[in-house]
Order: C-alpha cells, then sequence, then structure tokens
C-alpha cells in the first residue's frame, strides 16, 4: 500500500514547498526575503484583524451597557395601557384573563407583533416584553386547568415571541457593531 507523503502536508506547507521549489533560479537569501515580506503581511492582516475584534467587542459593550440602563427605567403606565390595549384589544385585561381565552390573548399579541415589530424601538420591545411577561405570570396562574394542546399551541407562540426578540437584539447590535 502506497502513501502519499503529500496528503498529510497541510496545504499553506504544501504550497510553499512547491514555490520553493519552482523557483530554482532564485538565491536563498533572496526566497528568505520573500517570506520574511509574507510574514509581515501576515503580521499585518493580524494587526487589522485584531483592531477591529477589539473596536467590535468595545461597541458591544456599550450596546449592552446602554441596553441595561434603559431596562433598568421603568416603563410609563399611560405607555404601557396603551401598547397593551394595541396588542391585546379584547384580551387587555389580563389578570382576567381564564383558561377559556389565554390562548387567544397569545394568539392576538403575537399577531400584533408580527405586523408591528418592524418598526419598534428597543423600548417599545421593552414594554411588549413586560405585556408578555404579565401574560406569562397568568398563565402560571391558571395553567393547572388548561387543556394540554392549548398549552402547547401557547408554547409554541411563546416560543416565536422570545424568537422575534432575540432577533431584533441580534440585529440591533449587528448594527452597531457593523458602525
Amino acid at each position: 500500500m502506497k502513501t502519499n507523503l503529500f496528503r498529510f502536508l497541510p496545504a499553506a506547507a504544501l504550497w510553499g514547498t512547491l514555490v520553493l521549489t519552482s523557483s530554482c533560479d532564485s538565491t536563498p537569501r533572496e526566497r528568505q526575503e520573500a517570506v520574511r515580506q509574507e510574514v509581515r503581511e501576515l503580521d499585518t492582516l493580524a494587526d487589522r484583524a485584531a483592531q477591529k475584534a477589539k473596536t467590535a467587542a468595545s461597541r458591544a459593550s456599550r450596546w449592552d451597557s446602554a441596553s441595561r440602563a434603559r431596562n433598568r427605567q421603568p416603563l410609563d403606565a399611560g405607555a404601557t395601557s396603551a401598547f397593551t390595549q394595541q396588542l391585546l384589544g379584547s384580551y387587555a385585561n389580563i389578570e382576567q384573563l381564564t383558561v377559556d381565552n389565554i390562548e387567544p390573548a397569545y394568539t392576538q399579541l403575537l399577531r400584533q407583533t408580527r405586523a408591528l415589530r418592524r418598526q419598534w424601538t428597543q423600548r417599545d420591545w421593552d414594554y411588549a416584553t413586560a405585556i408578555y411577561q404579565r401574560l406569562n405570570n397568568q398563565l402560571r396562574q391558571i395553567r393547572l386547568d388548561l387543556r394540554a394542546r392549548d398549552e402547547l399551541r401557547i408554547r409554541a407562540l411563546q416560543a416565536e415571541f422570545v424568537t422575534m426578540e432575540t432577533s431584533r437584539d441580534v440585529k440591533d447590535l449587528g448594527k452597531v457593531v457593523a458602525e
């Protein structure tokens, strides 16, 4: 069984071997200088990449700090009420929801979230998340009386809401890092 020695060499080493053997007309000093030049170029690229990574990390950190500061600010009661009415409509009285109408309330929340999310700011998402959390608290209160199929639908709607919210955070963070 014949083994191919070249398959064990990394591609860069193989390329370097081919370059060195094909340039028989050059002197060792010329080849040495060519390698030094390549190393300098690689160092320059590595330095640029490190600087870009450092800048991106700094921007991400600032975005995270601003996000935490925003989350510490209390939500306005009037705006919360208006948002609740906009997102839940006839299901806006969350604390009065029962096993018969909690699943439609989640459906309404998701329907409105899908329709409005692209124009929302991060603060709007804070209000929507607060409403979502209130719905979840009410669900905990009545969960033991909920039919399994309704709970399954609610879990799917919860997963979709969290996915949309996380997607927005990732999108905003990506914008900040890219700037």
